[in-house]
């Protein structure tokens, strides 16, 4: 019976070795995106269940959504209006996508279109790194900067407002919005570029009228990304709203964010509580919220691609 030459065997280890990697890294990415989506599902159910006695009792939702008192602690008449809660959140959030959206969008462009060599690498690294600055940081910022120089530009008692959270917010949102958007503008072919550049199309037309338009999906990606960042945040937003239960008729306005409530009341409240289960209830609002701007999201990105 004829033996395998040495090199054939050796022929044959390698490939099944190469077989044995090639599963193995399957099953690693298999059981990476299955875990990514046991978390989510376990995190909604814990708060659920921290949160399923209120919702099952206490919860009313005229009080939860018409009410601008939040008041749980007190021992004459707790109240769980989160009107003024929400309405905080959305008006840091709606300022800061108004100061975040045209900046990132122009920086992006800016890098992607005209940038060239090394300054485009250096923007690029100090984006980055405008990104990976903690949230407290940035609230040290609005607390200690932003505060006294809106009181001096303004005239207004308090610097500790929508706007300063908003201008805050809005920076922190915008190097992670500017990677995604420079990175949608970059995926768009250059033949698009080229096409349009020998139809006598100047630089401005061509990204206006080809480029953007066929990175819309990932610029809409990069927005709405934003978006829930900001309904996310925490630290920074606490540190620079002035963290007072109001209703916002300017941007002068202290306010409280739903994620700094959570934040600031959770440890001092006795676990089991009625007060501890309206805390878990507006983080299931929160999840439910930041769920349905993801599926907006993806619900529209496939609609553009599909025309």
């Amino acid at each position: 019976m004829p033996q395998a030459s040495p090199r054939g065997g050796d022929a044959i280890d390698r490939r099944n070795l190469d077989w044995y990697i090639d599963k193995g890294v399957q099953v690693l990415v298999f059981i990476g995106g299955v875990s990514g989506i046991l978390f989510v599902i376990s995190i909604f159910v814990f708060i659920t269940k921290e949160g399923l006695g209120f919702l099952t009792e206490q919860f009313s939702i005229g009080e939860f959504f018409g009410s601008p008192r939040w008041a749980p602690t007190s021992s004459h008449n707790p109240t769980y209006g989160a009107l003024a809660l929400i309405a905080g959140t959305a008006s840091v959030t709606g300022l800061a996508m108004v100061i975040a959206v045209p900046f990132s969008l122009g920086a992006a462009i800016f890098i992607g279109e005209f940038a060239t060599g090394k300054p485009r690498e250096y923007l690029k690294v100090l984006v980055e790194l405008l990104a990976a600055i903690p949230s407290v940081v940035w609230g040290f910022i609005g607390l200690s900067i932003m505060n006294p120089l809106i009181i001096k530009l303004f005239n207004v008692p308090v610097g500790l407002n929508v706007l300063n959270s908003g201008f805050i917010l809005g920076l922190m949102a915008a190097p992670i919005m500017t990677t995604i958007a420079e990175d949608a503008l970059k995926a768009v072919p250059d033949t698009y570029r080229e096409a349009a550049e020998a139809l006598g199309a100047t630089r401005w037309q061509v990204i206006l009228r080809v480029v953007i338009p066929a990175a819309k999906p990932g610029l809409l990606a990069a927005v709405l990304l934003g978006v829930g960042r900001g309904f996310g945040e925490t630290m920074a937003v606490l540190m620079a709203s002035g963290h007072s239960i109001n209703l916002p008729t300017s941007v002068f306005d202290s306010v409280r964010a739903l994620t700094a409530t959570i934040a600031a009341e959770l440890g001092e409240t006795a676990v089991g509580s009625d007060h501890y289960r309206a805390l878990f209830t507006l983080g299931i609002f929160l999840f439910v919220v930041t769920f349905v701007i993801n599926l907006t999201a993806d619900l529209v990105v496939r609609g553009i691609r599909r025309k």
